[in-house]
């Protein structure tokens, strides 16, 4: 597939884009943010959380402002044989 200037993929002909990168849908839990008033993209501060991905939209459309998701991982040790490395587990919590 040819790549636009911005990163997203290109589709062949007839066939539906894609856009950005999708994970298998996992144990981690996603939470959805408000920017906080004065923040910027470049710089961002999470304001009110919303309940779901669908409120945040509603929310972020409404206000004209963008919106966040933040994951929390836990970093561990793997050991494979005798190397050690270190792995993301979602964190629950």
């Amino acid at each position: 597939m040819d790549m636009e200037r911005d990163g997203n993929e290109v589709a062949a002909e007839g066939a539906p884009a894609r856009r950005g990168r999708r994970t298998a849908a996992g144990p981690e839990r996603v939470r959805y943010f408000l920017p906080q008033a004065g923040s910027t993209t470049e710089r961002p501060e999470l304001g009110q959380e919303a309940a779901s991905e669908g409120e945040a939209l509603v929310e972020a459309l409404r206000s004209g402002e963008v919106f966040y998701t933040l994951i929390a991982w836990r970093a561990v040790p793997e050991m494979t044989g005798r190397e050690a490395r270190i792995v993301k587990q979602p964190y629950a919590g």
